[in-house]
């Protein structure tokens, strides 16, 4: 992986402090052109990994790059999966047995509606594969070496304690995309727990790590016994706590622990790809240098 990734919050009006901040930046990236800008700013800057959620939105980038692969031909897609709006607003609008109709097989609905328990507990595993797979078609002919879970999907898993469908995840994922499972969550220490369970061992497992504990299950501490103990490769979100902490604070003490291998962040302008590209480079070198 590379050690800079570059993330999509600030293009869907994401911003956990400020609403207001948020529909600003919906407001700005409502046109997929300025959304392509910035992208562009970040890859020329050499930040060439994007890790995006699959919003219909994220469609239209890939379909402009794949209209221009010279252009594009370094750029690397870490789909994060599902969109969970895409599928609340379709329960909303259409209820949850019509919502699996229009995303799965017949064979599924009918399952559910026979009640054969058993067979279902089978069969969210093929529900788990056609999702996957529908999310991934817009990636068609693209890079993409990791797939993600969001953590909202993630994170129901592990508190229902159904910890073989990262099993299937993975296997799926390897198998017909030649890519490698990542998992986004919120408490690192019991996913960690739960994967090696099902024989999933140096896992990717993507994270809030900041400096106060934001959203942060279990806390600062016990994240950092973790990351220094334990055997995954961790992605460091959220790492200035939606602005709460200056930049070379928060980046500090994100890059002084050497087990993290990535940091995912995003921007909106040039100067502030720049200036986080910058810091981590100017980091790393001097703790790199301190190691020596």
């Amino acid at each position: 992986m590379d050690r800079i990734l570059f993330g999509d919050n600030q293009f869907f009006g994401v911003n956990h402090m400020s609403e207001e901040k948020a529909r600003q930046q919906l407001v700005r990236f409502k046109d997929t052109k300025a959304i392509i800008d910035v992208l562009d700013t970040a890859y020329d800057a050499g930040v060439k990994t994007f890790m995006c959620t699959t919003h219909d939105r994220i469609g239209e980038v890939c379909d402009h790059m794949r209209a221009d692969q010279a252009r594009y031909k370094d750029f690397v897609y870490y789909p994060c999966m599902p969109y969970a709006h895409k599928y609340a607003n379709a329960v909303g609008q259409h209820g949850v047995l019509e919502t699996i109709k229009m995303f799965s097989a017949g064979s599924v609905v009918e399952t559910m509606f026979r009640g054969a328990m058993g067979a279902i507990t089978r069969d969210i595993y093929d529900l788990m594969r056609l999702l996957v797979d529908a999310e991934m078609k817009r990636f068609a002919g693209l890079n993409t070496p990791v797939i993600f879970v969001q953590n909202v999907v993630t994170d129901l898993l592990l508190g229902m304690k159904l910890y073989k469908v990262f099993a299937e995840f993975d296997a799926h994922v390897r198998k017909k995309y030649g890519a490698e499972a990542g998992f986004i969550t919120m408490n690192v220490p019991a996913l960690l727990d739960a994967l090696e369970s099902v024989g999933l061992q140096n896992p990717i497992i993507c994270a809030n790590i900041n400096k106060i504990e934001f959203r942060m299950s279990g806390g600062k501490a016990l994240y950092e016994k973790t990351i220094a103990e334990r055997r995954f490769r961790p992605i460091a979100m959220s790492v200035f706590a939606s602005g709460a902490i200056p930049p070379e604070e928060a980046l500090d003490y994100v890059c002084a622990q050497p087990k993290i291998e990535s940091i995912v962040f995003g921007a909106s302008s040039r100067g502030n790809i720049l200036q986080t590209r910058d810091l981590i480079q100017k980091l790393d070198a001097r703790y790199a240098g301190a190691a020596r």
